[in-house]
């Protein structure tokens, strides 16, 4: 009896090692894909991912994350409809599950972000506030999560353009998010850890 029961347990001890190897196997791949700029590809191996790891989070995020980033490239303005629309149904599936998930919710904003710039004037009324309900929601959630710090600060940023607002409280943000992310470990090797070297970016542009 205890001989069976060992061989079962080493039957389903590998059977899970197989289906994490495939899925970090997966998740590699898909991310190179993405860093050779073949954002299609990328996008389509981790639906895949995601379909067959539904208890996984992460393939439906970065399908949000790079279809909201493809929105913002000015090559693509006449795709953002169709690219935004595929962000925000990755991101349905995944904060229907968690809704407290604050990088989930950074991306939203982001993708409610690109559709605000296609026409401001018609989308920022409306769009405006939720953007900025949905970083107080994921301040409140996170307030030392750097990406919740500087995407708000740049969406800030943004504003400030607009309204003629002074950005040196702004700039602090983004200088403060440089020192978190120096200071953050992401949960998992996939787990998101983007956003420093925007940072940096910005921040060289509030000293000029």
């Amino acid at each position: 009896m205890k001989t069976k029961i060992t061989l079962l347990l080493l039957v389903v001890t590998g059977v899970i090692a197989t289906a994490q190897n495939q899925f970090e196997q997966g998740m590699s791949k898909a991310l190179d894909l993405w860093k050779q700029g073949k954002s299609d590809e990328a996008t389509a191996l981790f639906e895949r991912i995601a379909g067959a790891e539904k208890s996984q989070w992460l393939p439906n995020y970065y399908i949000a994350l790079i279809n909201t980033t493809e929105a913002f490239n000015p090559a693509n303005k006449d795709k953002v409809t169709s690219l935004l629309s595929k962000a925000n149904a990755a991101l349905d599936i995944e904060l229907a599950k968690t809704p407290n998930n604050v990088e989930l919710l950074v991306v939203q904003a982001m993708a409610q972000t690109a559709l605000l710039v296609t026409d401001p004037m018609t989308y920022g009324m409306t769009l405006a506030p939720k953007i900025n309900g949905i970083y107080t929601k994921a301040s409140i959630l996170a307030p030392d999560n750097p990406r919740v710090v500087y995407c708000r600060a740049e969406f800030d940023m943004g504003g400030a353009q607009w309204t003629g607002a002074d950005v040196k409280e702004i700039c602090g943000r983004v200088a403060h998010s440089i020192d978190l992310f120096a200071s953050f470990k992401p949960e998992t090797p996939f787990s998101p850890t983007w956003g420093l070297d925007r940072a940096k970016e910005t921040l060289q542009k509030c000293t000029k």
